[in-house]
């Protein structure tokens, strides 16, 4: 901004329309500009003896033969009045910010909404008075090309308001709003549409228009769920992908519900015609003939619209970048966290000590999204907040939302409270823009612009493809029962690739016959696919079983030296790092902690556990609410100077590790944040990928991830996640959202060594459980769900010794020591899990003198029968079993150990139940009724048995 301070003319009112706009939003003009009005008034601008400042300017009217200049406010040589230059200055500045309300970008017809701000009387100006304006007052590309602000304001309109609408004022970011302004204006995308390239997208049209009416015709009735009216979503992706290969990019990670995917299945991950036509062929016929039918234990399959795939593009001088599409169940956009995290683990490189180092150049993400999804379910929302953080951040991912105006029968104006479904994005500053989907070339530039966007800025991209659904929600459907007018209209429209022919035909770029031909060749290829799939049915094969009883084998314990110089590894910190005083302290007791009989704590067993895995090459990434200190302020893996709020993790400075540690504190969502850690699991399967809820029981909140990806991948995709689940889970009187991780519902959902599930009592379980996990990877990666307990982080019962973590292994069940000196004596074996055995034992010491002997279940599935048995075997007087519990008795495990216990015990044997009652409600909401219940459920268990009866 120049240092003069009086402007006259055109260039007041510009002056002055760039003031209002200061002060309604400093961010929206330039520093320089910013710091300018930072210390000046429009007053200034202006002479102090002239009320309306002028000068006198000379317009040539031969540009302007059209217009009625007697309309002008002004004449050709009259002084320009600064009011009327101030309104064409905020005209102009609507249209370029409100012109998408006006653009037509809906193929159907629809009229916009349009707004007052966009017509020019509105500011009481007309063509006249634009067409004694100079054209510089337009600003930007467009104004060089025009010989008055009248041809500016056109230019902008056509630009703004035709077949594609631009949001971006609601970002904040001064250099990415001129980017893109100056992109739009410019046209700079708008390039490369040859003879060949209309051809060529002609070609690509056809495949993916072919392909839906040759499944429409073939399979009548069946599920398919068509790409049809958003068919340029198509020759999209190819832009798209083919722009990130040329630019650098490693692996293009693909989400999407069941809209058109078929479509993107078969054209951009390139799976053969006859593998899904095979998957049509084989609906409904000789379940023999399907994987389950075929004996694959662990193995059904999913239907074919939820299928993921993974290519390598080889195009453009490229020798290989594979593209991933995620697999995806019926809850549409659950999949999104899942692409972030796996393009996160395609990011970063784990294998040296430190952080992982992280190319966001290294992979692109792409989530397709459907235009009622997008603004109805909050994991949306919660997976953009991801976008920008550290932890979790992508460098941008492109969305692109196929918008079928409408969303299975319900309208938009019945599913969102926006006008706009892409409306939400704005909250994370994302820049939007509404395109036509019937708009062949203006899709590809926008495709170019939001990759470009992308890569200039790391940030994410919307595009909202707005086209229209050609038949009903899954072609079984009548959309005319619920949108007749719509889908008249639809019935009459033409198809965008019959569009597209018409005006490559009208240009003579091809003829008739050769569009009608390119048709035959596609339909042809489809036909030979089906004689394929006939004569040789295509089937998804499982993955291979791990080698039986790999996990019992494994060794997990590590040395006492090796310990003892990772504990002392993890106790430095630099030198002048001033760590809290009492913080200090509590580590301090981790060095002699190693040397004390049962003085290693859950959280230190963890650090030594995390360090021994380091050491041995295996990275972590650990992530959650408050991980890094710990919900209990158990963990503090990291430290902050209490001076400068300097950072420091020691096992990121470990001598010894030999692969990455990463540590985030999660934002305040479970859905998204361990569908992120899922997709990285399941993309990086070297890591110990470790989630932690805050409390376990708030995992609920991410049900979906668990129901539809963590436990079923297996079983439906091939996927061998081996995600863990820490869990806080105990009662201990703090009510009904802090007690139960819920355990039922896990082991419900256990079956066919899906997951693994424990519920262990001293921190050297723990110790060796996460070690078995990390060395597992490779030969039997599972999912494992861990109830991690509170109360018992810091008790003394549940601290174990150095020996206890350099020798041994896991344990799936504990025996009880004492009553095992006595086993003759023993008639009720109390088997119980988790922190209510610490609980009994601080009740009664001795409970042997009652003949009783209390057993840990330390790991709940895969159940431990063989272990068990032996225990059983053990005792020859045995008389009652009883499972002691806190959970209500329709929560816990008691329904899922009592077939089991019974099976192991025999019909003769007494089986009993002690715990909570049946309820509503996981616990009591007050201290003091839990600790009334707690005492009964210990008693109950402890009393004495009539074990002259037994004899």
């Amino acid at each position: 901004m120049p240092s003069d301070t009086r402007f006259h003319g055109p260039n007041a009112g510009y002056v002055v329309e760039l003031y209002e706009r200061y002060r309604t939003d400093p961010a929206s003009v330039d520093p320089e500009t910013r710091a300018f009005f930072a210390q000046w008034s429009p007053e200034e601008a202006l002479p102090t003896a002239t009320p309306a400042p002028t000068i006198p300017v000379t317009i040539d009217l031969s540009t302007t033969p059209d217009i009625d200049m007697s309309k002008a406010h002004i004449g050709p040589t009259s002084p320009i009045d600064v009011t009327h230059t101030v309104a064409a200055a905020r005209l102009i500045r609507y249209i370029r910010e409100l012109g998408h309300l006006a653009a037509r970008i809906d193929p159907l017809g629809s009229d916009p909404p349009g707004d007052p701000g966009l017509d020019a009387a509105i500011h009481d100006v007309n063509d006249a008075d634009l067409a004694l304006l100079p054209a510089h007052i337009v600003r930007g590309p467009l104004a060089a090309e025009s010989r008055n602000a009248l041809e500016g304001v056109q230019k902008l309109r056509s630009v703004y308001c035709g077949t594609i609408g631009y949001e971006t004022d609601h970002v904040q970011v001064f250099e990415e709003r001129a980017w893109i302004r100056e992109a739009v204006e410019s046209r700079r995308f708008f390039y490369g549409f040859d003879t060949g390239r209309k051809r060529e997208l002609l070609e690509r049209l056809t495949e993916a228009e072919t392909f839906e009416r040759y499944l429409h015709q073939t399979f009548v009735g069946q599920k398919r769920f068509s790409i049809e009216g958003c068919d340029m979503l198509i020759p999209m992706l190819d832009s798209i992908i083919r722009n990130a290969a040329t630019g650098g990019v490693h692996e293009v990670v693909i989400g999407m519900a069941h809209r058109g995917r078929l479509n993107v299945l078969a054209h951009i991950l390139g799976k053969p015609y006859s593998a899904i036509l095979s998957e049509f062929l084989l609906a409904g016929r000789d379940a023999a003939l399907s994987p389950e039918g075929r004996g694959a234990p662990g193995w059904v399959g999913d239907v074919k619209y939820h299928l993921g795939a993974r290519r390598a593009f080889r195009e453009a001088g490229i020798e290989q970048m594979p593209i991933t599409l995620a697999p995806n169940p019926s809850h549409l956009e659950f999949v999104n966290p899942v692409v972030a995290g796996r393009a996160r683990a395609a990011q970063e490189t784990c294998d040296q000590a430190g952080a992982p180092l992280q190319n966001r150049h290294a992979s692109l993400p792409i989530l397709i999204h459907g235009d009622a999804a997008f603004p109805g379910q909050g994991i949306v929302a919660e997976t953009l907040n991801l976008s920008n953080l550290a932890g979790y951040s992508t460098g941008g991912t492109i969305h692109i939302i196929v918008n079928n105006q409408i969303g299975f029968t319900t309208s938009p104006h019945e599913g969102r409270s926006t006008l706009y479904a892409s409306d939400l994005a704005k909250g994370f500053e994302i820049p939007i823009v509404h395109v036509n989907a019937d708009d062949v070339e203006g899709c590809i530039a926008v495709a170019r612009m939001a990759y470009a966007y992308r890569e200039r800025f790391g940030k994410d991209f919307l595009i909202d493809l707005v086209g229209y659904r050609r038949w009903g929600h899954n072609e079984g459907d009548e959309p005319a029962f619920t949108q007749p007018r719509m889908y008249a209209i639809i019935a009459r429209h033409p198809t965008v690739r019959e569009q597209w022919a018409s005006k490559l035909i009208a240009e003579g770029v091809v003829s008739a016959t050769e569009a009608e031909e390119m048709v035959r060749k596609v339909w042809d290829r489809l036909q030979q696919a089906r004689s394929d799939a006939e004569a040789h049915p295509h089937f998804e094969e499982p993955p291979p079983l791990p080698p039986p009883g790999i996990a019992r084998r494994t060794h997990t314990a590590v040395s006492a030296e090796r310990l003892t110089a990772l504990n002392e590894a993890l106790l430095q910190w630099p030198p002048g790092f001033r760590v809290h005083p009492r913080l200090e302290r509590m580590l301090e007791r981790r060095r002699t902690a190693l040397h004390m009989p049962g003085a290693i704590d859950w959280a230190h067993a963890e650090a030594l556990a995390f360090a021994s895995l380091l050491e041995e090459g295996i990275p972590i990434r650990l992530t959650g609410q408050d991980v890094e200190r710990g919900t209990f302020s158990q963990r503090h893996l990291v430290l902050h100077d209490v001076q400068t709020d300097e950072r420091w993790c020691a096992l990121q400075a470990l001598p010894q590790a030999h692969a990455s540690f990463a540590v985030y504190n999660s934002p305040l969502s479970e859905a998204a944040a361990l569908g992120f850690e899922f997709g990285y699991s399941a993309h990086n399967p070297r890591a110990l990928v470790i989630w932690e809820a805050q409390f376990g029981d708030f995992a609920n909140g991410a049900q979906v991830i668990i129901d539809q990806f963590i436990v079923s991948a297996r079983k439906k995709w091939g996927q061998t996640p081996a995600l863990v689940m820490l869990l806080p889970h105990g009662y201990e009187g703090q009510g009904p959202e802090h007690s139960s991780a819920r355990l039922e519902r896990f082991l419900q959902l256990a079956a066919e060594d899906n997951i693994r599930v424990a519920n262990c009592t001293t921190a050297a379980q723990y110790f060796h459980l996460l070690r078995r996990q990390a060395l597992l990877l490779n030969t039997d990666p599972r999912p494992l769900i861990i109830m991690t307990p509170k109360s018992l982080l810091r008790h003394p019962r549940a601290g174990s010794s150095l020996h206890d973590l350099s020798e041994g292994r896991f344990q799936r069940v504990i025996d009880d020591p004492q009553a095992r000196e006595r086993p003759a004596d023993v008639a009720r074996l109390v088997l119980c899990s988790g922190k209510i055995y610490v609980d009994l034992l601080s009740a009664n010491d001795t409970p042997l003198t009652n003949g009783v002997a209390v057993v840990r279940l330390e790991e709940l599935y895969s159940f431990p029968v063989d272990e068990l048995r032996a225990v059983l075997q053990g005792y020859p007087h045995l008389q009652e079993v009883v499972w002691l519990q806190e959970e209500p008795e329709n929560m816990g495990a008691w329904r899922y150990v009592a077939p089991r216990l019974r099976e192991l015990i025999g019909p003769d044997m007494t089986l009993s139940y002690v715990g909570r009652a049946e309820s509503a409600s996981p616990s009591e909401g007050s201290l003091a009724l839990h600790l009334i219940e707690q005492q009964r459920l210990i008693a109950e268990a402890l009393r004495a048995p009539a074990v002259e009866k037994y004899r």
